[in-house]
C-alpha cells in the first residue's frame, strides 16, 4: 500500500505553461494527429513490420481519443478532463476543480475557451463532474473500459495537459492493478484514500490530473490522478510510477453525480468518524499509536459500538492501524455491511468490539 506522505496531486499553475519547460516535457510526448502515413511515392511501400504496425495503433488511438480530452482552467491553475457524454458533462479530479464552481474549458481541437460550471465534486474519491454551459457541435465523448479486463503489461497512453502543454501524450504499460493509494493532504485535496487504482509507467506530470489513461482499443482505463514521489529524496517525483482511478469507479460515481447532483452510493465502507494520526510518543501520549477519533457521527457504526471522540483505534480485525491514512486503506478493502472487530484504546483501557460497517 502507498503512504500518504509519498504522493502529490497533479495540478499545475497556468503560469508554468511556457518558459523553459518545452525541452523538459518533450520526451515521451506525441502530437494529437492521427492516422498512418500515406505511402503515395513512386516506389512500392514495404510490408508493415511489427514496429510500424504498433506505431499505427498508437496514432489511431491518439486520433480517436485525444479529441475527448480537454483542458480545465480555474484561476491561475489548470488540469485535464474527459468528455463524458454528448450533453457536455466532463469528468475530472476533485483536486483539479478545488473550491471553484466555474471554469474555462478548452477542447483538444480548438483554442476557444468554453465556460463550464460544477455539477458536483467528491473529494473522498478525488472525482468531480463539470458541465459545459453550451455544447458545441461535434463534441466527442470518450469510451470507458471494463476495469476487470485491465491487465498488467497492457500498453497504455496517458493524455492530458502536463505543465500546460496542451494535448500531450506519453506511453507506458499497466504496471499493476488493485493498488490502494493515499493522497497527501493539500489545499485542493483532503488526502483521499482510493482503492483499486491502476499503476502505470506512462509519465504523469502536473497538469495531467483528470486526463485519460487509454488502452490501444481506444478505451479509457482510468483517470490520471497522481505520481509517486520519493519521501527520502525530499518529495522528488519517482519516474515511471503513476496512478489512475479505474474506469469502473469513474463511471459509477460520475453517473450518480450527473443523475442526482451528488454521490448517493460510494460502495465504500466507513465507520462514521473523523480521525487524525496519533503517535505513542507524541506529547507524552500513553494511548498508543493509531487513528485518534476526532468526532463521531451520531447514529453511525462507530457510535453504535460505543466509540467516542478521544479514543484511538489501533486495529481493524487483526490488522494494526498506525494512523489515519492506514485506517482509510484498511476500510477501502472492506465492504459496507461487513462485520469487523475494531480495537481501540481509551485512557488505560483497551476495548475490542464488533462493528457493522456503514457507507462512506
Amino acid at each position: 500500500m502507498e503512504t500518504a506522505g509519498s504522493r502529490r496531486p497533479l495540478r499545475t499553475s497556468a503560469l508554468l505553461a511556457v518558459s523553459g519547460l518545452l525541452l523538459a516535457s518533450a520526451a515521451g510526448c506525441s502530437s494529437g494527429s492521427s492516422g498512418s502515413s500515406d505511402p503515395s511515392s513512386g516506389a512500392a511501400a514495404p510490408a508493415p513490420t511489427t514496429g510500424s504496425s504498433l506505431q499505427t495503433q498508437y496514432q489511431d488511438t491518439i486520433g480517436a481519443v485525444l479529441p475527448s480530452v480537454v483542458q480545465i482552467t480555474t484561476g491561475g491553475s489548470l488540469g485535464s478532463g474527459i468528455v463524458y457524454d454528448k450533453q457536455g458533462d466532463i469528468v475530472t479530479n476533485a483536486h483539479v476543480v478545488g473550491g471553484a464552481t466555474s471554469f474555462q474549458v478548452t477542447l483538444a481541437n480548438s483554442s476557444t475557451t468554453l465556460p463550464a460550471t460544477l455539477v458536483y465534486s467528491y473529494p473522498t474519491a478525488d472525482l468531480a463532474v463539470v458541465k459545459l454551459s453550451s455544447v458545441p457541435a461535434g463534441l466527442t465523448p470518450a469510451t470507458f473500459a471494463d476495469s476487470g479486463k485491465v491487465a498488467v503489461g497492457q500498453i497504455v497512453l496517458a493524455m492530458g495537459n502536463p505543465l500546460g502543454l496542451s494535448s500531450s501524450v506519453t506511453q507506458g504499460i499497466v504496471s499493476a492493478v488493485g493498488r490502494t493509494v493515499s493522497e497527501p493532504r493539500s489545499a485542493e485535496s483532503p488526502g483521499a484514500t482510493i482503492p483499486n487504482m491502476v499503476q502505470t509507467s506512462a509519465a504523469i506530470n502536473p497538469g495531467n490530473s483528470g486526463g485519460a489513461l487509454v488502452n490501444l482499443s481506444d478505451q479509457v482505463v482510468g483517470i490520471n490522478t497522481l505520481a509517486a514521489t520519493d519521501s527520502d529524496e525530499g518529495g522528488v517525483q519517482a519516474p515511471g510510477i503513476g496512478f489512475a482511478i479505474p474506469a469502473s469507479t469513474v463511471t459509477s460515481l460520475a453517473d450518480q453525480m450527473i443523475k442526482n447532483g451528488k454521490v448517493v452510493d460510494s460502495g465504500r465502507a466507513a465507520l462514521g468518524i473523523t480521525t487524525r494520526t496519533v503517535l505513542a510518543d507524541a506529547a507524552g501520549s500513553d494511548t498508543g499509536t493509531g487513528a485518534g477519533v476526532v468526532s463521531v457521527t451520531p447514529g453511525g457504526p462507530a457510535a453504535g459500538a460505543g466509540v467516542q471522540a478521544g479514543d484511538v483505534i489501533t486495529k481493524i480485525g487483526s490488522t494494526a492501524v498506525t494512523g489515519s491514512a492506514q485506517l482509510g486503506e484498511v476500510l477501502a478493502s472492506l465492504q459496507p455491511g461487513q462485520k469487523v472487530q475494531i480495537t481501540y484504546v481509551r485512557g488505560n483501557s483497551t476495548t475490542a468490539t464488533m462493528v457493522t460497517l456503514g457507507t462512506l
